[in-house]
């Protein structure tokens, strides 16, 4: 069942921490998942978080830290000695959690967190994935795997196995190795238990695997886990050395955190943020693209003034019109490739063939939308004149903006930069000033401003 956190749960267990009822806690606290106990210690004050931490056994602790945000992490690690977060934290995580511990703590700090590691094979583990840039396939992956020789047989191969789950919490899948450590393919759990114990791997194993590089980026790791439905892959060197593997719970992550990026960048906010984080620093990231929405609107401004609309003054009651159609429509064909490009599903079509199909679905909706404003603005009752213009710069606008709004994500990403930035703010305001441009232009031209 769903834990969901109250107030008058989070008020309980404040209460039982003051009368010191601990025990209380812990019976109370056991069916809950590590993932709704981290959420309570986020909820707590500092120094009730931090009590409650202390509460659980070693492996449980290490469990619940991995899945804390990084403030509280932070809070509760600071009162630990170099000596306490290695042995009762580290060494009861896998190799990529406690990398990822590891790398937020300070320089010196995070030599001394080593240095108390008895487990030699693991402190080099985390040494070996905390040189990898975060962003990347070594960043994410993690060491422990089960990897069989495809010169074994099947009952070496077994007692082998034995041998590596004990260091393996979880076994996803069975490599295949040669003796160089060279990855060659998968093994079925099927066809070993069905094989006869004679029979050597290489006769039995599956050659089509899937793989990665260590300096593979994380987005492209994602994508080839999304394609290919799969829970773990695994990880290579540029001598195609097996070294790792990533699993699907840590892509989800990437694929949280990439959508949360790409929707901040299309809701105008330049870093990442929370709800939670102070006034100055949800300042600091929604600021930049209003001060550009702000220059936006005065180069709007400038341009309504370049034109004498006092003879014809209903073109200014159609501004708002002409810049939120224009805006609209640019958002749109900006997500839609925004998407496309994410997701590598925009198939082998050219700029062109993007940029022609986008005309057409421009042309369609700009003779519907551009209709149905000739026929509503003549039966208000303005002149033929002033619904015809405005009619015609729709059409003229919706297609501007559909074309641009293709246009600037495919240019961005050929030059290698991020083409969430074309959403939102960016396509909005732009499209505001050109379109506001187009709309007086054709004022000029059929009604002599």
């Amino acid at each position: 069942m769903k834990f969901e956190l109250t107030k008058e749960f989070l008020q309980e267990i404040i209460d039982k921490i003051d009368r010191q009822e601990f025990e209380l806690i812990k019976t109370e606290l056991s069916e809950l998942h590590n993932v709704d106990i981290a959420e309570l210690i986020e909820e707590l004050d500092e120094e009730y978080g931090k009590i409650l931490f202390e509460l659980f056994e070693d492996e449980t602790s290490a469990e619940i830290l991995v899945e804390l945000d990084e403030e509280s992490r932070e809070a509760v690690l600071e009162d630990l000695s170099s000596q306490e977060i290695a042995e009762d934290l580290i060494e009861n995580l896998d190799s990529d959690d406690a990398a990822d511990i590891i790398a937020d703590l300070p320089s010196e700090k995070k030599v001394e967190v080593l240095s108390h590691i008895e487990d030699i094979e693991h402190a080099s583990d985390i040494v070996d994935l905390l040189s990898y840039p975060e962003n990347t396939a070594g960043g994410l992956m993690a060491k422990e795997l089960i990897k069989v020789n495809d010169e074994w047989a099947v009952l070496r191969c077994v007692r082998e196995m034995r041998k590596q789950a004990e260091e393996v919490d979880k076994v996803y899948t069975i490599y295949v190795v040669d003796d160089d450590d060279v990855l060659l393919g998968t093994l079925s759990l099927k066809k070993l238990l069905l094989s006869p114990e004679k029979t050597f791997i290489k006769n039995i194993y599956n050659e089509k695997v899937f793989s990665v590089k260590a300096n593979s980026d994380d987005e492209e790791v994602a994508n080839i886990m999304e394609k290919y439905d799969l829970i773990v892959l695994p990880v290579v060197d540029d001598l195609n050395r097996l070294i790792g593997r990533i699993t699907i719970d840590d892509v989800v992550d990437v694929m949280k955190e990439e959508a949360m990026e790409d929707y901040n960048k299309a809701s105008g906010i330049s870093e990442q943020v929370d709800a939670s984080d102070n006034i100055v620093t949800l300042t600091r990231a929604r600021l930049p693209w209003l001060l550009i929405g702000l220059m936006g609107g005065i180069m709007g401004a400038e341009v309504i003034g370049i034109f004498d609309i006092e003879n014809n003054i209903e073109l200014a009651f159609f501004t708002p019109l002409i810049a939120a159609m224009g805006g609209n429509v640019g958002v749109q064909s900006a997500a839609i490739i925004v998407q496309g490009l994410a997701s590598n599903n925009l198939g082998m079509d050219s700029l062109a063939q993007r940029l022609i199909k986008e005309l057409g679905v421009a042309l369609l909706n700009g003779i519907i939308c551009s209709g149905l404003i000739m026929i509503i603005t003549s039966l208000i009752g303005y002149p033929n004149s002033i619904s015809f213009t405005v009619s015609i710069s729709l059409m003229a606008v919706i297609i501007f903006a559909a074309l641009f709004g293709t246009f600037i994500p495919l240019v961005l990403d050929k030059y290698k930069i991020d083409p969430a930035l074309a959403t939102g703010p960016f396509i909005t305001t732009i499209n505001d000033v050109l379109g506001l441009f187009i709309y007086f232009m054709i004022g000029k031209l059929f009604l002599n401003l």
